[in-house]
Formats: structure tokens, C-alpha cells, sequence
């Protein structure tokens, strides 16, 4: 099958050599002519230190390069998500299959990212989340993820694509649950790396990782997913190695934060897409929509938006009102 990948960021470029190693012939396309050119000269991705993109990788920036892949993977980031897929759609084969592999929710329209590729592009959109940092993945790394989608075929035929034996994945009817643990964690993470940056321990880290999965979960229901969902490698597997990895972007920043640094400081230092950023203030916005309580989502909030510090934010958590554990969970 001939797969194209649109976004040469690190996790683009991971799964364009999963692609690959399957015998697909694969094409990855970067929105920046220069970026392309400079991969296709080094064979490699400054992203990705120390992994060589194969010969017959192609590398292209031209958007009418899309146009005869069956197959095409949507890996930009989530504020750039759009506006790419403006720019692809008209390239697009008629009956192409796409797949989201971006995560976050869009500010304002509060859409996920699959749903804003079917908006802009008009065709049927899969989508493959799970525990997978692209630097393990590009590295041949032993991982496992989910292909959802509500039609049983296209999830199998993304499995198909994808499947090798160090890449393992599951199918998964659940489109919405597996888009929001995706997403949400990403703000977990930043909150997990603020008590590792404020020098707390391994319990803070477990309280916050535990009770912001039964946020996560409890806005999930509230939108229509399964609960087992997030039982799973699209919710607790997500979460655990976003929280806990070094490869974790959204876990760094927040480290930063927790030493001090504002949340743009800590953005810049990263120096890449920090996606739990965003993802805070639409998750909040969602939460006050439906009425679903997310007090450590509001404490992230609370501290990227309104510049309320760190260990105010922890100590209002822990000084909240004493309620049972299960307690409005709402998913258990």
C-alpha cells in the first residue's frame, strides 16, 4: 500500500518508518520546504537523534504530493492541525483512508482532532493513540497502541497497516475515549512534572496520576465514551508514560514550572509543541460545559492561564471538601 504522512515532526517521522519496515511505500511531508530539503540531504530528523531515515523514505513539501497514497496519516501538531488539512484536502485521492494520530482539542470549537480532519476533509477518519513516545517507535522499540474508529473494517485495515512484531495494535470502537485520554494526559503530565520540579515525591506523583485519570474518565462518560476505555492503552497506558518517561515533552515543561520557570519559559526551554498547554484550557472549557468536576484539570488551568503559583494550586487540591473515593467517579 502506498501510505503518505503528513507532519515530519518526531512522531510523523516514527510512524512513516513503521510504514516502511512493513513494505509500505511510504512518503512524509513537511509543511517547510527548507525542514524537507534538509532531511532529504542528511537522512536524518533533529528530532530524532541518532536514527537514519532509509533511502527509500520519500520526503516531500509540495501538498499535491499527497495526491495516489490510499493511506494518509495526520501527524501535525494540534494548532497547526487545520490549517494543514486545508492545505492536503484537495490532493486528497477520492476514497482515501485518514488516520489522526494527533492529540488534543481544538480552543473555541472544542472539536478533537478527528473530528476537525473529517471537517476539512471529508473523508472517513481512523485514529491510532497509545502509550508510543516516537523516539522508542523510530527505534524499533517493542509498543503497543489503539486503531479506533465506529467502522469495524477501518480500524482493522489500520491495524493491518501498522501491525508488526514490535508494534502491536488493538482495535478499538471507541473513538471518543480514546481521543480524550490521549489528549487530557498530556495535562496530567504537566501537573506530574510540576511535583517532580517542586521536589515531591513518587505518592504526589501516584495521587495526581490516579485521581486525573478518574477526571479524565469522568468527562469521557460524560461525552458519550466507554468507561473501559480508559482502562486501557488509550487512558491509563497514556497516561503512565507520558507522566513518568523522559521523552516526555509535557512532563519537562512542568518539571520547569515546578523549579520556577513561567509556563512560556518553560514552553521555550522545551523547545517543541507542549500539547497539555493547550489541551488544559479546552478540557476546563469542556468541564464547565457539561458540569463535570476537574479540580486538578482547574488547577492546571489555574496555573497556565491565571498565574496562580504551583504550590498554592497543590495545597487547594489537598484542602478540598472530604468526600469517598469513589464518589462521582463515574466510571468505576
Amino acid at each position: 500500500m502506498k501510505a503518505a504522512v503528513v507532519g515530519s515532526g518526531g512522531w510523523g517521522t516514527a510512524l512513516a518508518l513503521c510504514l516502511l519496515r512493513n513494505g509500505h511505500e511510504t512518503l512524509l511531508w513537511s509543511h517547510s520546504r527548507q525542514k524537507a530539503e534538509e532531511m532529504e540531504k542528511t537522512r536524518q530528523n533533529k528530532m530524532l537523534p541518532g536514527v537514519l531515515l532509509p533511502e527509500n523514505l520519500q520526503i516531500a513539501w509540495d501538498p499535491t504530493s499527497v495526491a495516489g497514497h490510499p493511506l494518509v496519516v495526520i501527524a501535525c501538531p494540534s494548532v497547526h492541525i487545520r490549517s494543514v488539512c486545508r492545505q492536503v484536502a484537495p490532493f486528497l485521492d477520492e476514497n482515501a483512508v485518514l488516520v489522526s494520530v494527533t492529540k488534543g482539542i481544538e480552543p473555541g470549537s472544542l472539536l478533537r482532532m478527528s473530528q476537525i480532519v473529517r471537517e476539512e476533509t471529508h473523508r472517513e477518519v481512523a485514529v491510532l493513540t497509545g502509550p508510543s513516545h516516537a523516539e522508542e517507535v523510530a527505534k524499533n522499540i517493542p509498543t503497543a497502541c489503539v486503531a479506533a474508529s465506529e467502522n469495524q473494517a477501518l480500524a482493522e485495515l489500520v491495524q493491518d497497516a501498522f501491525m508488526s512484531d514490535s508494534f502491536r495494535v488493538y482495535t478499538s470502537a471507541d473513538v471518543i475515549g480514546s481521543e480524550l485520554g490521549g489528549a487530557l494526559k498530556n495535562v496530567i503530565a504537566l501537573c506530574a512534572g510540576v511535583s517532580d520540579g517542586m521536589g515531591n515525591g513518587d505518592n504526589t506523583k501516584a495521587m495526581l496520576m490516579t485521581r486525573g485519570l478518574t477526571e479524565i474518565a469522568r468527562l469521557g462518560v460524560a461525552m458519550g465514551a466507554r468507561k473501559e476505555t480508559f482502562a486501557g492503552l488509550a487512558g491509563v497506558g497514556d497516561l503512565i508514560v507520558t507522566c513518568t518517561s523522559q521523552h516526555s515533552r509535557n512532563r519537562r515543561a512542568g518539571i520547569l514550572m515546578g523549579q520556577g520557570k513561567s509556563p512560556q519559559e518553560a514552553m521555550e526551554a522545551v523547545g517543541a509543541v507542549v500539547e497539555g498547554y493547550y489541551a488544559a484550557k479546552s478540557a476546563w472549557e469542556l468541564a464547565r460545559k457539561l458540569g463535570v468536576e476537574m479540580p486538578i484539570i482547574h488547577g492546571a488551568y489555574r496555573a497556565l492561564y491565571e498565574n496562580v503559583d504551583v504550590k498554592t494550586v497543590l495545597k487547594s487540591l489537598l484542602c478540598r471538601a472530604r468526600k469517598a473515593e469513589t464518589e462521582d467517579a463515574g466510571w468505576l
